[in-house]
């Protein structure tokens, strides 16, 4: 995978393996557009559903474990099903590497947090609104890339991210006015703040961009397999999320249950959100965060294109202008790594981080 990543940054060395690394690299990327844009207009429909709600604190605990266990699940099958040798790599990883543990829980603690704060926003804003204002996190992502990695963008990387951010802009707003309250919330459901909502959603644009950026610093100078460092964040997460739900909603589950009001919907969304984590392990990997949050900004076209035959939305032109400004700003951001000048060593350098990601895998 080092080779990969390498002949990717490289620009040619290795044409076989370069072209292998973008194949997987943009296929991951189109899934995990798939599962942003489900993810979050599942989550609106389940919290504005009529009759009992889960508590989301729960959700977030058992998203969680479940990504910890299929991490687990497949550093076993990389052991080719060997229970010892797994035990011995964790034991290697955890004990072993104990300072890697331990910073590995900042970014366990902020992802926990950020799931928390994503419900609270998306109970409290209509989803184009929530999905607009969340684009902040890829300013925030390229602000902590250059601070944390080094990475240097060209001009026409950072103009790409304002047309990208614009363009999402200008489609949400246009699918705002047609409709106008977002998603129908039924009577039954509880009243809603624009403010703590906005707050939550301002939150977690910073939380999401340090966390991203400082996971992927992890991986690249630290050597354990990816679906280790899962492992250990997961552990972390889970009970990190444990703590959360105890002093935020603890005598609520006390009182109803820790499954109290989930159904297939809910479910549904909590293995869409631990599987979105497994998404963003291999999109770190093969790519970085700044083209991650290009394939979310991707989702929200998707779910767009998705309420046409849902809610009978109709595009206008506004839509097909921020269409092409998005489909614009993500081919100046992805163009060839070999072009003169200096996108293509700053491409590079990024690509670069890619290989190092690789090394451990």
């Amino acid at each position: 995978m080092a080779a990969a990543g390498g002949g990717d940054g490289g620009g040619g060395g290795h044409p076989g393996p370069s072209t292998a690394s973008r194949r997987v690299k943009y296929a991951s990327l189109g899934v995990l557009v798939v599962q942003n844009a489900s993810l979050v207009l599942s989550i609106r429909y389940v919290r504005t559903l009529p009759g009992e709600r889960f508590l989301p604190t729960t959700a977030v605990v058992m998203a969680e474990a479940l990504k910890g266990c299929a991490c687990l699940l497949l550093l076993l099958l990389q052991h080719r099903g060997s229970v010892r040798q797994t035990a011995v790599t964790l034991h290697e990883a955890v004990v072993g590497q104990f300072g890697d543990t331990l910073r590995l829980a900042v970014p366990s603690l902020i992802y926990t947090l950020q799931n928390n704060l994503q419900y609270v926003a998306i109970s409290n804003l209509p989803a184009a609104t929530f999905q607009v204002t969340y684009q902040l996190k890829i300013l925030t992502t390229a602000i902590f890339s250059v601070l944390l990695l080094g990475t240097s963008l060209s001009r026409l990387q950072w103009l790409s991210l304002a047309l990208l951010f614009a363009g999402v802009a200008l489609v949400q707003a246009e699918q705002a006015r047609a409709a106008p309250g977002g998603s129908p919330s039924p009577a039954e459901a509880p009243p809603q703040s624009y403010a703590v909502g906005l707050a939550a959603v301002a939150a977690s644009c910073l939380s999401s961009g340090f966390a991203g950026v400082y996971f992927e610093r992890l991986l690249k100078t630290t050597g354990g397999s990816i679906w280790v460092r899962n492992v250990q964040l997961g552990a972390v997460g889970t009970a990190v999320g444990l703590a959360a739900m105890v002093a935020a909603e603890g005598s609520a589950v006390a009182g109803l249950g820790f499954f109290y009001g989930y159904n297939p919907a809910v479910w549904a969304v909590v293995v869409n959100q631990a599987a979105g984590g497994l998404l963003v392990a291999v999109v770190v990997r093969y790519a970085d965060n700044i083209l991650k949050g290009f394939a979310t900004a991707l989702s929200i076209l998707a779910s767009t294109v998705a309420s046409v035959h849902l809610f009978g939305f109709r595009p206008r032109a506004p839509f097909l202008a921020g269409t092409a400004m998005v489909l614009a700003a993500v081919y100046l951001y992805g163009r060839p790594r070999g072009d003169a000048g200096g996108g293509g060593g700053e491409g590079r350098q990024q690509d670069g981080g890619g290989g190092g990601k690789s090394v451990g895998a």
